[in-house]
């Protein structure tokens, strides 16, 4: 059943396929319905949403905000339908999660377990993605909630929670450095290194860090999972990077990881660091379910407290 209008539904459907005809074929309308609401719609909002083109549309900026609405609306739309259906409340829908890599190792999946033991009905997904991707889905209305590293001021989200994520070396045990207190790039950078690839933040951060020391870096390994990374360094290659939320809260006294035997973290001591931040995030003018209000604050809590631990 669908609840939106029909001229946003035929545009959603237009942004989808990228062509009046694919559109309506779909919506099993005829493509001239489909021009006029689309038309109608241009006209009211005073901006043109498509850039039309021999081989078929594509949005433009006005048009890409538009889907963004459009698509949260449908999301919000199609839960509420399902709810009226069942009968159900929504303490019993599914909350979906959006989280890079680092949040996926034990700050997510450690928050679902404890949300899950007060509230066995609701179910989760969690999907593992890029962090742009993660603040994507959010804004898109396909994820209820994100947790992902950022760099600068989010303007399409709401930022529940915001704190800054310095970095540790991951270090085999026994290891000359394991046991500083904390280190420096030009000491992190005399041993082969694995790191993520370039566009990650991390990764750009240490490029940035790297030439403001002036120090020429060939990476040993780049792989933007960490589990390569782990084993990487455990088996002698060399050292790695990971941020400290979710992954340095184990540690022993003497900076073993509890949780990951094999290794040790010593603190990376730059400032280029302190530009990036781990957030919660929800989507701006969208009605959270209840289930999703609560994990959200669940979610703020645990990050506050792994990072003032």
């Amino acid at each position: 059943m669908q609840l939106l209008p029909v001229n946003l539904a035929y545009f959603l459907e237009v942004a989808r396929t990228g062509s009046v005809t694919e559109a309506a074929h779909a919506l099993n309308v005829a493509p001239s319905a489909i021009s006029r609401q689309v038309a109608k719609l241009e006209s009211g909002i005073g901006v043109p949403l498509f850039a039309r083109h021999p081989r078929g549309m594509t949005l433009t900026e006005a048009g890409s905000r538009l889907l963004a609405h459009a698509r949260r609306t449908e999301t919000e739309s199609t839960t509420l339908v399902e709810e009226l259906r069942t009968g159900r409340g929504a303490e019993a829908r599914s909350v979906a999660v959006a989280c890079s890599e680092g949040f996926a190792r034990r700050l997510v999946p450690r928050a679902v377990a404890d949300f899950r033991r007060a509230h066995p009905d609701v179910a989760f997904r969690v999907d593992v993605v890029a962090r742009q991707e993660a603040t994507r889905r959010v804004v898109e209305g396909l994820a209820d909630v994100a947790v992902t590293y950022t760099m600068g001021p989010q303007h399409d989200v709401r930022v529940e929670c915001a704190v800054v994520v310095p970095v540790a070396a991951i270090v085999p045990l026994g290891h000359e450095l394991a046991g500083r207190d904390r280190i420096g790039l030009a000491d992190l950078c005399a041993y082969p290194l694995a790191l993520a690839s370039p566009g990650t933040s991390q990764r750009e951060l240490f490029d940035i860090g790297a030439q403001l020391e002036g120090i020429t870096v060939r990476p040993a390994l780049v792989c933007d999972s960490l589990a390569p990374q782990y084993e990487f360094v455990r088996a002698g290659g060399g050292l790695a990077l990971v941020g400290d939320l979710g992954d340095l809260g184990d540690l022993g006294g003497d900076g073993r990881d509890t949780g990951t035997e094999g290794v040790a973290y010593v603190p990376v001591d730059h400032p280029v660091f302190r530009q990036r931040e781990a957030q919660v995030q929800t989507a701006t003018g969208r009605r959270p379910s209840w289930s999703a209000t609560q994990f959200t604050e669940l979610l703020v809590a645990s990050l506050r407290r792994d990072r003032s631990s």
